[in-house]
């Protein structure tokens, strides 16, 4: 069974930085691709950051030149390194992941818990 374990969310002032972390685990045959949405309260889900298996980066426009994504293909795991950070950036990060399990021919997408990221002002 695959599944996708956030950390690093947590409560810091406006200005201030955090990293996301979202390791992947279980019987992983390939990663194609990881990434980050959020969702506030009362609002819609939305992209934060995606990287795919090349090293491909795409990010939201709220997040450019502030985030940045990455990955280590050894530990499945995906970063999030959030700078400068505003209020509006408070919201519920989720991890997902397209994954390919040993037991499958297919990649499905993969969803974590959700960590809390709240900015103060």
């Amino acid at each position: 069974q695959v599944q996708l374990v956030e950390s690093g969310g947590g409560l810091v002032q406006a200005g201030g930085s955090l990293r996301l972390s979202c390791a992947a685990s279980g019987a992983i045959f390939s990663i194609k691709s990881l990434g980050w949405y959020r969702q506030a309260p009362g609002k819609q889900s939305e992209l934060v950051a995606s990287i795919i298996i090349g090293g491909s980066t795409n990010y939201a426009d709220s997040g450019k030149g502030r985030f940045t994504i990455s990955r280590d293909n050894a530990k499945n795991t995906v970063y999030l390194q959030m700078n400068s950070l505003k209020p509006e950036d408070s919201a519920v990060y989720y991890c997902y992941a397209a994954i390919r399990p040993t037991s499958s021919s297919y990649y499905s997408p993969y969803w974590g818990e959700g960590t809390l990221v709240t900015v103060s002002s």
